[in-house]
């Protein structure tokens, strides 16, 4: 189960830090906004953290999703049947 998680997390560790990369390539963290309003406010280092975990949770999701997808009738029953 251990190698399953490490192989949906570690990949998408990869790409959000090129995502994470590629976004602030564009924008400045010292320039962004509260929907138009406001300046954020935080340190970019807050910013790029905060960007880069979001990322990393949304691939990460991705990922697990199309495993769970990809799992047959029998390896779902047999899993459920370990508790």
């Amino acid at each position: 189960m251990q190698q399953r998680i490490l192989r949906i997390l570690w990949p998408a560790f990869l790409m959000a830090g090129v995502l994470a990369a590629l976004v602030f390539v564009v924008v400045d963290p010292r320039e962004m906004r509260w929907y138009g309003g406001p300046l954020i406010g935080w340190a970019p280092l807050a910013i790029y953290s905060v960007t880069f975990l979001i990322f990393w949770f949304v691939i990460a999701t991705s990922g697990a999703i199309t495993f769970l997808l990809n799992l047959t009738a029998e390896e779902v029953n047999a899993q459920s049947d370990v508790s």
